[in-house]
C-alpha cells in the first residue's frame, strides 16, 4: 500500500483536535465554560521556548538561568557549559525524572507483594505458576516451599535492588546474552536502581560532568534500571499478586458512566489502590449504601494508565484518557474522581469545584490544593478503599443535572506476554514460533509498537491515523498508556478491526482471532515488549540479538519524561524509537547526531524524530525493510510441494527431521 497518501489535516494552530465525544460533551456540559488543557493551550500567546524546548536552557546553578545558541561562542553559559553539556545534561535529568516515576511505583508494588505474602495486606497471590516462572529466572530455589515462602524470598530478593551499590540486576540476565555481554563492555550494566537517580543528580551538577558522552552513557544505564529493573518488577509482580492479563472485553470512552450508578473514576498509575476499589465496589456493604441513596451500584471507570490497569485484570471500562480527563468531569456525571500519582492535572480540582464532584488525593506524594485527602495505606486497603467508595456514595444525592454521552467503544485488552504465548501455540506447545514463521514468510511484515501519552499540543490525532496505515502494510501493531485508549476510541482494539489489515496479516489474524492492535498494558507495563522481544529472539529465525528483529517503536503524542525513559530502554536495548512533534535534544548539533545516528552504531538502535503520520508511518517500514533484507527475509519465498523424489534428494536426516512438508 501507497504509505504516502493524503492524511487528515489539523485545525493549523497546534491544538490536539478533541475527539467527538470531547466536543458533545463541552458543548452540552450542565456548567457552560468549562476551560479545559486544549483551551489553555490556545489562549496562551506565545509559543514554547525554543530553548527550552530543544534542551540548551540551563537552570542548575544561579548564575543564570542561561540560554544557549549552538555554535555562537557569545551564547555559551557562565561557566562555560556549551549546547553539547547542556543538552546532554538535560536529557539525562529527563530520562530520570521518568524513571524515577516508575521506580518509586515498582517500590510500591514490591512492599505491597511482600505486605500480602505476608498475611499484612489484602491482596493474594493468584498467580503461583508466575511466581515460580519469575523466581527461577532470577536465581531463587522454588524447591519444598509455600506459595507464601516463595512470594517473600522473591520479593525481599527484589526489594534490595533498589538501595543495592553494586551487583546487577536480576532481571537484566533475561535480555539476550549478546545483549548483555554488549552492556558490559560498555560499562552501562546498572548497579543498584536507587544508585544510578543519584548519581544522576549529582553527574548534571554545576562542575560535574561536562562531556557529552560520558552524560548520554549514563542515560543509557539510567533507562535500563528502569525497564529491565524497576517497571519490569512492577509489571511482573502485579502480574503474580493481581493475575496476569488474559483477554478481556470491555468498553472504552466516557459514555461508559452510568445515570443511575455512582461514578467513581480511579485516575493516575499504581494498580493497588485500583484492585483495592474493586474488591469494594463489590462487596454487599457498599451496595447496600448505594441503594440507601437510590444508586444500583458503584460504577468504576479507569482515567489515565489506572485504567488500563483494571481494564486488563479486571475489565472495567475506561473513560478517559489524558486529555479526556478534565473532560470526564465536565459531564457533572461523577461522584469522585480518585487519584494516586502521575499525569493528574491540578486543573481537574477547579473543574471540579463546578459540579458535585470531589477530588480524592490517596498518595502523600501527590497533594492537591483544594482536594479531600484520604491516605491509602495497603495494609488497610479494603478499609481504606470503603472510605473512599462511603464518601463518594454520599455525594450522588447531591448530583444536577449531568450530560453523559452515548458513545463508547468495544475493545479486546489482556495481550501480556504469556497469552501471546498461549494464543500462538495453546497449553501445550505454547510458541512465539507462528509468530516468528508468519514474520519470515511476509504475512507479517514486522512489529511496531505505539506507546506513551496523548498531548494537546499535537496537531492531529496520530496514533489512530499511525495504526491504521501500520496494520494496512501487514505490520503488527502493540500499544501501551493512553495511546491505547486512544486507539480504542476508533474499535482498532476489536478482532472485527482485522478488515483494515492487510491481506498477510488479516490471514494471521483472522486463524488466531486476535484484534490488529494489541494492548499490553499501562505505561510501566512496556516492560511486557521487551520480554516479548527477547522471546522472539530466543524462538530463533530472526536474529541473535534485539536490534535484528523487525520491530520499532514510537511515542507520536509524548508528553511525560517517563516516555523519554521509555524510549531511551528501547534504544539502549536495539530498537529504533521514532518520538514527535519535538524531541528535547535538538538544540545541540552534536547531541543531535549522536541520539538519531551515532546511538545506532552503539546499540543497534537509535532515536528518530518525525512529525506528521506519514513520516512516522515511512521511517518504521523502511526500518523494518532495512531489518528484513539484513535477515535475508525480504524476498517471498514461493511455497514448494516435494514428491518423493525431492524427498530423498534432501537425505534421510531432513526426512527424519519431519521437515519434508514445504519450503
Amino acid at each position: 500500500m501507497d504509505t504516502s497518501r493524503r492524511f487528515k489535516k489539523g485545525n493549523g494552530n497546534g491544538v490536539q483536535i478533541q475527539s467527538s465525544t470531547n466536543r458533545e460533551v463541552l458543548k452540552n456540559a450542565p456548567v457552560k465554560d468549562v476551560v479545559t488543557a486544549a483551551h489553555r493551550v490556545s489562549m496562551r500567546d506565545i509559543e514554547p521556548c525554543l530553548f527550552g524546548r530543544g534542551g540548551t536552557c540551563c537552570r542548575n546553578c544561579n548564575m543564570g538561568p542561561c540560554q544557549i545558541i549552538d555554535g555562537v561562542d557569545q551564547m555559551i553559559g557562565v561557566c562555560g557549559a556549551d549546547a553539547s553539556t547542556v543538552a546532554a545534561r538535560n536529557f539525562l535529568r529527563i530520562v530520570a525524572g521518568g524513571a524515577a516515576s516508575h521506580m518509586d511505583h515498582a517500590r510500591g508494588v514490591v512492599m505491597a507483594f511482600i505486605a500480602s505474602a505476608k498475611g499484612d495486606a489484602p491482596y493474594e497471590i493468584k498467580d503461583g505458576i508466575k511466581l515460580r516462572q519469575v523466581a527461577m529466572s532470577i536465581g531463587v530455589d522454588v524447591a519444598e516451599k509455600t506459595k507464601e515462602e516463595l512470594a517473600i524470598e522473591v520479593g525481599e530478593r527484589l526489594l534490595s535492588e533498589f538501595g543495592q551499590q553494586e551487583g546487577g540486576l536480576s532481571f537484566i540476565k533475561r535480555a539476550p546474552k549478546l545483549r548483555q555481554e554488549l552492556w558490559e563492555k560498555l560499562g552501562i550494566l546498572p548497579r543498584g536502581i536507587d544508585r544510578e537517580i543519584t548519581e544522576t543528580m549529582h553527574r548534571t551538577h554545576i562542575g560535574v560532568d561536562q562531556h557529552y558522552e560520558n552524560l548520554l552513557f549514563h542515560v543509557a544505564r539510567t533507562a535500563l534500571a528502569d525497564g529491565w529493573g524497576a517497571s519490569m518488577m512492577a509489571t511482573e509482580l502485579s502480574d503474580v499478586m493481581f493475575g496476569t492479563p488474559v483477554p478481556i472485553r470491555s468498553r472504552v470512552d466516557i459514555g461508559v458512566l452510568k445515570e443511575d450508578e455512582v461514578n467513581v473514576t480511579v485516575h493516575g498509575h499504581e494498580p493497588i489502590l485500583a484492585e483495592a476499589l474493586a474488591i469494594a465496589a463489590r462487596d454487599a456493604e457498599i451496595i447496600d449504601e448505594c441503594k440507601k441513596v437510590g444508586a444500583k451500584g458503584v460504577n468504576l471507570a479507569g482515567v489515565c494508565c489506572t485504567g488500563n490497569e483494571i481494564l486488563m485484570r479486571r475489565g472495567f471500562p475506561i473513560a478517559g484518557s489524558f486529555i479526556q480527563q478534565e473532560v470526564v468531569l465536565a459531564t457533572g456525571a461523577v461522584e469522585a474522581m480518585v487519584v494516586d500519582v502521575q499525569c493528574i492535572m491540578q486543573n481537574v480540582a477547579r473543574v471540579a469545584e463546578s459540579f458535585h464532584t470531589d477530588i480524592i488525593t490517596t498518595s502523600d506524594k501527590a497533594k492537591i490544593l483544594g482536594a479531600t485527602h484520604i491516605p491509602f495505606d495497603e495494609h488497610r486497603a479494603i478499609d481504606v478503599a470503603k472510605e473512599i467508595l462511603k464518601h463518594a456514595i454520599k455525594k450522588f444525592p447531591e448530583r444536577g443535572k449531568s450530560f453523559v454521552p452515548v458513545h463508547s467503544m468495544d475493545v479486546v485488552a489482556g495481550f501480556s506476554h504469556e497469552t501471546i504465548n498461549y494464543m500462538l501455540g495453546g497449553r501445550f506447545r505454547a510458541s512465539y514460533k507462528p509468530l516468528n514463521d508468519n514474520i519470515i514468510n511476509g504475512r507479517i511484515r514486522g512489529v511496531a509498537a505505539i506507546v506513551g501519552c496523548d498531548n494537546y499540543r499535537v496537531m492531529e490525532e496520530m496514533h489512530v491515523e499511525i495504526a491504521k496505515e501500520l496494520i494496512a502494510n501487514d505490520v503488527l501493531v502493540l500499544v501501551t498508556g493512553c495511546a491505547a485508549t486512544s486507539i480504542g476510541r476508533t474499535g482498532l482494539l476489536s478482532p472485527e478491526a482485522a478488515q483494515y489489515a492487510g491481506d498477510g496479516l488479516r490471514e494471521v489474524l483472522e486463524a488466531v482471532g486476535c484484534p490488529p492492535v494489541l494492548h499490553m498494558g499501562s505505561c510501566v507495563d512496556n516492560s511486557r515488549i521487551l520480554i516479548a522481544s527477547t522471546e522472539i529472539v530466543h524462538t530463533g529465525g530472526l536474529g541473535n540479538d534485539i536490534y535484528e528483529v523487525p520491530a520499532v517503536g514510537m511515542a507520536p503524542q509524548w508528553m511525560s519524561e517517563k516516555a523519554v525513559a521509555i524510549g531511551q530502554y528501547f534504544v539502549s536495548s536495539g530498537v529504533d524509537v521514532i518520538f514527535g512533534p519535538t524531541f528535547p535534544i535538538t538544540g545541540s548539533k552534536v547531541v543531535s547526531d549522536y541520539c538519531f545516528n551515532k546511538m545506532k552504531d552503539i546499540y543497534g538502535g537509535s532515536w528518530h524524530l518525525a512529525k506528521k503520520p506519514t513520516e512516522f508511518v515511512n521511517i518504521t517500514i523502511d526500518i523494518i525493510n532495512d531489518a528484513r533484507k539484513a535477515l535475508g527475509i525480504d524476498k517471498k519465498k514461493e511455497r514448494v510441494l516435494f514428491d518423493m523424489a525431492m524427498r530423498r534428494e534432501l537425505g534421510s536426516g531432513v526426512a527424519d527431521a519431519g521437515c519434508g512438508g514445504h519450503a
